[in-house]
């Protein structure tokens, strides 16, 4: 077989396969119901959905599902349970049901049927269901409540659609006639009778209350109106003795209040007097209390400006050395920097050199032991040096000391005014007359007292007692060639007519 065969066969294959897929397809609208039987299976119902259908062995039935109008009217008149004929006009809305076992049993009687052969299905088995119903009720509960009435029919009438397959979707009672006989107005008459006897009633019970109401309302004005006379004429003789004694008592109490009015003048003035004598040393005490505190407040001012200041110094320091060693840091990271850039940059001249470095290496190994042997050489001569300098050092004796500490004084008298210096301002409290002595000679004393605490203190660590030292250029020792200086190597050190004037000559 050829390629164009074989295309053919395929064409025509899936073409059947088209065809017998349109032909077996179907879908169900909402209103009616698609009946797939036949194929040896059983019914299968299609509302509102597709299927399939094998086309030669399955058979495709419509059955509408919409609700159908049906007008029941008794054919001729029916008697009540009160042996009144009566004639019934209703309306009954039914429709095919959908769950399966309504669809088999709707399938079984109105399968292709039409509307009309539907309609005389319902209205026979209605009008017997209504024919039951009014038999067991009286005419006066039919026309009183015509809903239970409608109820009781569709009610009963229930099994009858079912077995149909249908149902009753709603069932009205349109209209009731007893056929001429009038007893349904006559209901109607002496219900209006009725009702007009129970409104003369009401309306006549309603007049006698009013009546009763109106009598009682009228002695109670009387009693009222007596009851209001006598009380305002006790009330008037009530208020002619209380307005006798109310002024007996006014001109007593008139007369007292003048007598108390003079008692209570003197009284005020005294206590006038009183409060105005506590008000004088009240004040006074504020006053020396007020004094105090601002003492106090002074006192604590200046101690925070002291505090303050020292402070302030304090966070400077910090701050600068703060900032110096981040300086530093920055300058140590930078110069780390470069030189790793520098030996990242020699390391690639190394490489793209490295040929003319191996040719050169003897000569840079020779230059590398000469510069080796020169450090080595300068490192001894350093060592020999620090050597020297140490055994110098083992010489020194409390008199060279004591020129050292002598040359740094300068500056820690500056250190110790420098925090002085920077005060603003100072308020002195106390007078020359004091235990404490003048405040500003306190002040002005105070450098002077720290400094010879140094001294005192720089001659107990060296062992040198730097006044003797300091007493030789006084004018005892340059005429007398007295002087006696103790702490120098361990001994007494005298000087004789032969001495040196300057004392500098002496620690030397």
């Amino acid at each position: 077989m050829t390629i164009q065969m074989i295309l053919i066969i395929v064409g025509v294959a899936v073409l059947l396969l088209a065809l017998l897929f349109l032909t077996s397809y179907v879908k169900a609208p909402t209103d009616k119901v698609y009946i797939i039987t036949g194929g040896g299976r059983p019914p299968k119902y299609l509302r509102g959905k597709a299927g399939l259908k094998i086309p030669f062995f399955q058979r495709l039935d419509k059955l509408s599902v919409q609700m159908l109008s049906v007008d029941v009217k008794t054919s001729q008149t029916i008697p009540t349970l009160d042996y009144i004929n009566i004639d019934v006009d209703s309306v009954a809305v039914v429709k095919i049901g959908t769950t399966d076992a309504l669809l088999a049993k709707a399938s079984e009687n109105f399968l292709n049927k039409d509307t009309a052969y539907i309609n005389k299905m319902v209205v026979n088995v209605l009008e017997g269901n209504l024919r039951e119903i009014i038999g067991s009720m009286n005419l006066r509960d039919i026309m009183n409540d015509r809903k239970t009435f409608a109820a009781k029919v569709q009610e009963n009438a229930m099994a009858d659609m079912q077995n149909m397959g249908l149902q009753i979707v709603t069932f009205n009672i349109q209209n009731i006639d007893d056929a001429g006989l009038g007893v349904i107005e006559n209901l109607g008459i002496a219900n209006t009778v009725a009702i007009r006897k129970d409104a003369e009633i009401s309306k006549a019970n309603a007049q006698k209350e009013i009546a009763v109401a109106q009598a009682d309302a009228n002695m109670a004005a009387n009693a009222a109106e007596v009851a209001s006379e006598t009380a305002i004429a006790e009330r008037d003789n009530e208020l002619a003795l209380k307005k006798a004694a109310l002024q007996a008592q006014a001109d007593t109490e008139k007369a007292k209040a003048n007598a108390a009015g003079q008692i209570e003048t003197q009284r005020q003035q005294k206590a006038i007097n009183t409060e105005q004598v506590n008000a004088d040393i009240a004040r006074s005490e504020r006053e020396a209390e007020l004094k105090q505190k601002e003492v106090a407040v002074k006192e604590q001012e200046l101690a925070a400006s002291v505090k303050k200041q020292a402070e302030a110094d304090k966070y400077a320091a910090q701050m600068k050395a703060e900032a110096d060693l981040v300086r530093r840091q920055k300058e140590a990271e930078a110069q780390k920097y470069e030189q790793e850039k520098e030996a990242e940059a020699q390391k690639a001249k190394a490489e793209a050199a490295r040929y003319s470095a191996e040719q050169e290496a003897a000569g840079v190994r020779a230059k590398g032991e000469a510069e080796a042997a020169a450090i080595q050489a300068k490192g001894e001569a350093e060592a020999e040096a620090m050597k020297k300098k140490a055994e110098a050092y083992k010489l020194y004796n409390g008199a060279a000391m004591a020129e050292m500490m002598i040359k740094i004084m300068p500056e820690m008298a500056k250190a110790i005014a420098e925090p002085i210096s920077a005060i603003d301002k100072i308020n002195i409290y106390g007078g020359s007359n004091g235990s404490d002595g003048n405040g500003a000679s306190q002040i002005s004393g105070i450098t002077p007292a720290v400094i010879k605490q140094v001294f005192d203190t720089m001659s107990d660590v060296t062992g040198v007692n730097l006044s003797d030292i300091m007493k030789a250029n006084t004018y005892d020792a340059k005429v007398n060639k007295n002087i006696n200086v103790t702490g120098i190597s361990g001994v007494d050190v005298k000087v004789d007519s032969e001495a040196v004037n300057p004392a500098s000559d002496i620690v030397e």
